[in-house]
């Protein structure tokens, strides 16, 4: 799988561009501010619907349009297939396969797979709970598209309740007999969508755990290296309960209205829903330790590249080799770790890479180059 050209309409600070690309490994080189990460940014967004930057899409349409338009020509065993989407703030996003409309924008999502490795990743160690739950949603529809469908349908359940417990309070005083009847319907669908989105998400884990262990010890100590220091994850569930190894969705469909059944007078007084996924996170441990707090900034680095390297060994196992794209990264990195990310990392079918320094790039990851000044694309 690679993206063999792209076009951006109104995306970002681009009015219009189109980048034709190729296997390998490409670097776009620029000093901050030309629009070089607004390239890779929009070949990553295609593949999730979401920025790895920013948290909604307003940001994306260039100042003073409506909307933006990205194109991505994919290529995946030798069929070329041309992805669009219509990034419309405020509104339902548009798709097209091949210029046909398709109903909803999510049934593009599989058709290009990546993984980023970009400095806002530690914020998967340092970060919000948010972040690390983003990450793993993320990764789960990369794997399974239908999981977005599920993803979609836990927020709207979530908002629906969370706002019959905002009126509660006056409505318990009228007919709490009522109240009762319609939260249990709510109930009932939040444990079931939920209890599905948390079995994938650990299942997704124990995928990861033994990629981010072999990648972590890459990265921070060389291949040969012993690491004293093991990189593991584990899932954190709100609810407290020794079940966090299981990816039995039933299991957790119980649980989840057990606790909801244990918390209703707290969601009550609250007016807010205190169970389900969004409320879980993933726990990332250094040596026994929480990594948040405990780990250095070198290490960090090392715990968050190790993440997105699992995540492409992760996708690489389902059968399809992901794009890889690196965003500005090798600055942060010192000398033998860029050297061991580029080793590892030289051979993948399509690898993007910016930079504000050409020289910031490890010779393991020599290829073809591609100059970003003020929204310009040339070869050098």
């Amino acid at each position: 799988m690679w993206v063999a050209a792209l076009r951006l309409t109104d995306f970002r600070s681009y009015e219009s561009a189109e980048v034709e690309l190729d296997t390998g490994v490409t670097t776009f080189v620029g000093q901050n501010g030309q629009g070089k990460t607004n390239l890779v940014e929009a070949i990553a967004y295609v593949s999730v619907l979401g920025s790895h930057r920013v948290a909604t899409d307003a940001p994306l349409v260039r100042a003073g349009s409506d909307r933006a338009v990205i194109g991505v020509d994919v290529v995946r065993d030798d069929r070329r297939v041309l992805v669009e989407i219509e990034i419309n703030p405020g509104k339902a996003n548009r798709a097209r396969l091949n210029r046909s409309p398709v109903p909803r924008a999510r049934e593009v999502l599989g058709l290009l797979r990546t993984v980023v490795f970009a400095p806002e990743d530690l914020a998967l160690v340092k970060g919000d709970p948010s972040d690390r739950r983003r990450f793993l949603d993320e990764l789960l529809v990369q794997r399974t598209p239908r999981l977005q469908g599920v993803r979609t349908d836990y927020e709207r359940i979530l908002k629906q309740r969370n706002a019959l417990l905002k009126s509660a309070s006056a409505a318990r005083r009228a007919d709490p007999s009522e109240v009762a009847r319609t939260l249990e319907v709510w109930d009932e669908q939040l444990a079931s969508t939920g209890g599905e989105l948390v079995a994938a998400r650990v299942a997704l884990l124990e995928d990861l755990r033994p990629h981010l262990q072999q990648a972590y010890a890459l990265i921070a100590g060389g291949p040969d290296a012993v690491s004293s220091a093991d990189a593991t994850v584990e899932y954190l569930s709100a609810l407290g309960t020794d079940t966090e190894s299981s990816s039995d969705r039933e299991v957790w469909r119980e649980r989840l209205m057990e606790g909801i059944t244990r918390r209703r007078r707290d969601e009550l007084d609250r007016g807010v829903t205190l169970v389900g996924p969004h409320r879980d996170d993933m726990v990332l441990s250094l040596g026994g330790l929480p990594a948040k707090g405990f780990a250095s900034h070198g290490e960090s680095w090392s715990i968050a590249l190790g993440l997105r390297l699992a995540s492409l060994d992760v996708l690489r196992d389902d059968g399809e080799e992901p794009v890889l794209i690196l965003d500005d990264v090798f600055a942060e990195l010192d000398a033998p770790r860029r050297r061991r990310l580029g080793e590892r990392v030289a051979a993948g079918t399509q690898v993007l890479l910016t930079a504000a320094v050409a020289e910031d790039i490890p010779p393991e990851l020599a290829g073809r180059r591609l100059t970003v000044t003020r929204g310009r694309v040339d070869h050098e």
